[in-house]
């Protein structure tokens, strides 16, 4: 009887395919979008403003989300 072995180490490359790598690059740039488009240091930035400077750029500290999302949101 002969013995046959399928999966030999010898012919597996320790160097990612093509598809795991354009996947991975993909969901790099992904997530950099994201975080490039993030609108948090925005809103972070007015909540830190005095209610007196809030209330010269006429915004409510309780409208700040909806001010920064105004565009993206119907209310």
């Amino acid at each position: 009887m002969a013995y046959v072995q399928t999966h030999s180490a010898e012919f597996q490359s320790s160097r990612p395919s093509f598809l795991s790598r354009a996947r991975a690059a993909i969901a790099r740039g992904f997530a950099y979008w994201i975080e490039a488009n993030s609108r948090a240091d925005r809103i972070a930035a007015l909540e830190a403003k005095s209610d007196a400077d809030l209330a010269r750029m006429d915004l409510r500290r309780e409208d700040i989300v909806r001010h920064v999302f105004r565009d993206r949101m119907v209310f």
